[in-house]
């Protein structure tokens, strides 16, 4: 987990109402969702709001905290699977968020050091963070690129600079799209990028669901809706699956995120509501 970091003083309180950013200027005031996620996973990269809104969020859906750990380990299972059994040597990880444990290229890398992934986000704070993200394994490389999922053709061109489109890649698109919202074109934006990918290539998603628990997590998106920078758009299944048209899901399909090739039972068992899939573009 990102504990301790550049903006977390002792026990998580807050050094300055501001943060310099270079090229980029916040209010700390306004919680986000990056520093929001780091709060359930028990990180220190947060400041009142954002614990705030994470609170509240809990409120209205208590299993939140279990669920993004269960997105979490969710992660590193898919990157090995798509390193290891799929030989994947590419990912694009868009979404990234604040750096954590097992992060893609950790865990890419350690199955396959030669591995490249590019991340992208826009949240100012994960760029504070991108040296952890861009500490590769020397045999590969690691890059970080500032950008908005909603504009896919900066993200690829920019990605092009390390990853070769000519070769299979994986994009990594984990509990990102819920911040797209309906009017925005999410399935143009996935498929956009999906277009610029040569077959062999893989498409990986988690999405927060709003047929698991429905109440609790309608509860919850207008919790987060209202005190957060960006809103969310939950989805049901046969949404998410979407997604995926005209891609193979692999096995277990599209499933509940803690389900998707658990390690133990135990695993499997755990609370999660997202749903979840990787698919090959054949």
């Amino acid at each position: 987990m990102a504990e301790g970091g550049v903006l977390a003083g002792e026990e998580g309180g807050e050094k300055a109402a501001s943060v310099d950013v270079p090229g980029s200027s916040f209010d700390t005031g306004v919680a986000h969702v990056a520093r929001v996620y780091n709060y359930w996973l028990g990180g220190k990269d947060n400041f009142a709001a954002d614990r705030a809104a994470g609170e509240a969020a809990i409120k209205a859906f208590p299993n939140i905290g279990l669920s993004a750990r269960s997105n979490r380990a969710l992660l590193a299972r898919a990157v090995r699977f798509l390193a290891g059994e799929a030989g994947i040597r590419q990912f694009l990880d868009v979404g990234t968020g604040i750096p954590s444990a097992d992060n893609t290229h950790e865990v890419a890398q350690s199955v396959a050091p030669e591995c490249r992934v590019v991340y992208v986000d826009n949240d100012p704070i994960v760029l504070t963070h991108a040296r952890a993200l861009l500490a590769s394994h020397p045999a590969g490389s690691t890059d970080y690129i500032d950008a908005d999922l909603r504009d896919p053709r900066r993200i690829l061109d920019a990605a092009a600079g390390l990853l070769d489109f000519g070769r299979p890649a994986a994009l990594m698109l984990m509990a990102i799209l819920q911040h797209i919202s309906d009017q925005d074109g999410p399935y143009q934006i996935v498929a956009t990028l999906v277009d610029a990918l040569p077959p062999g290539s893989y498409l990986a998603i988690s999405h927060p669901a709003s047929d698991i628990d429905a109440e609790a997590m309608a509860k919850m998106a207008a919790s987060l809706n209202q005190t957060m920078a960006e809103k969310v758009t939950f989805r049901d299944r046969e949404a998410v699956a979407r997604f995926f048209d005209g891609l193979d899901l692999v096995e277990p399909g599209l499933v509940q995120a803690s389900k998707w090739r658990p390690a133990t039972q135990a695993d499997a068992d755990r609370p999660a509501a997202l749903w979840a899939g990787v698919a090959l573009k054949k």
